[in-house]
């Protein structure tokens, strides 16, 4: 066996999962799961959460769905007992809930979408790092993966909240690292690249920047990232805590057993 296939087992552990109705957070729920932790997965779309949390239950797992909006920062707090109550101490944070638009030049974006975009992908993400803070340190440590992207750095056309977030988060996941690494906090921010998702629908459709015109077959699948999301969740990947990761790099696709 090869070190790419031996991805961690997470048996014991609680993650919780931002986003996690599609795309890149239902599928790390599933990869979380698949490896022997219990899940609690939240997102606005109750159905659909439902829906994944039966399906990892049926196979075997330990999973709750918590609908809920994480742009509601106050909400946080509840979203961290009822996921406590329900399977015990998270050890594990994937903060994913996230959104590009408005998708627009500066002066055509309603300063309200804009601020609900910097509240979701920055303010949400680390209301529930606050929350969930505490309690990691009391059990020893834990592992939280903040998705990041290459718009945390490079500006893109038409997305100024959304790169703004970003940075923002980039500086959190440093933050979060330099403050409460020393008790066992695992911080790794994670650039996940253009995956096939309902965002890239929507950035497709508005036409704006080079990354609108990618053909939708160029976009890597949700698993991918997810694959990467599991293993940093393990021991293999301490030499690379607090540091900012990109799915592009060849030593951790070698690494994380994603194809060259």
């Amino acid at each position: 066996m090869t070190e790419a296939d031996a991805l961690p087992r997470l048996d014991g552990e609680v993650a919780l999962v931002t986003g996690a109705s599609r795309g890149i957070g239902a599928a790390a729920a599933r990869a979380l799961a698949a490896r022997g932790a219990a899940v609690a997965l939240t997102a606005r779309s109750a159905g659909e959460i439902d829906g994944i949390a039966r399906e990892l239950r049926d196979a075997g797992g330990r999973a709750v769905a918590i609908a809920g909006d994480i742009g509601d920062v106050a909400w946080a707090g509840d979203l961290l007992r009822q996921a406590t109550e329900a399977l015990g101490t998270p050890a594990i944070l994937v903060n994913n809930a996230g959104m590009v638009g408005p998708i627009g030049r500066l002066l055509d974006c309603d300063p309200a979408d804009w601020a609900r975009n910097v509240t979701v992908n920055l303010l949400g993400a680390h209301a529930v790092l606050r929350a969930a803070l505490p309690g990691m340190i009391a059990s020893g440590g834990g592992t939280v993966v903040n998705v990041s992207s290459g718009a945390a750095e490079n500006a893109y056309e038409g997305w100024s909240a959304y790169c703004a977030g970003k940075a923002g988060l980039a500086m959190l996941t440093r933050s979060l690292h330099l403050e409460y690494g020393g008790q066992g906090i695992r911080a790794f921010g994670f650039r996940p690249g253009t995956v096939d998702t309902g965002m890239q629908g929507e950035i497709r459709a508005s036409g704006i920047n080079p990354v609108s015109k990618m053909p939708r077959e160029a976009h890597a699948p949700p698993d991918h990232p997810a694959r990467v999301i599991a293993w940093l969740c393990g021991p293999e990947a301490q030499d690379l805590v607090g540091q900012e990761l990109s799915i592009r790099d060849p030593e951790l696709r070698r690494r994380t057993g994603l194809p060259s």
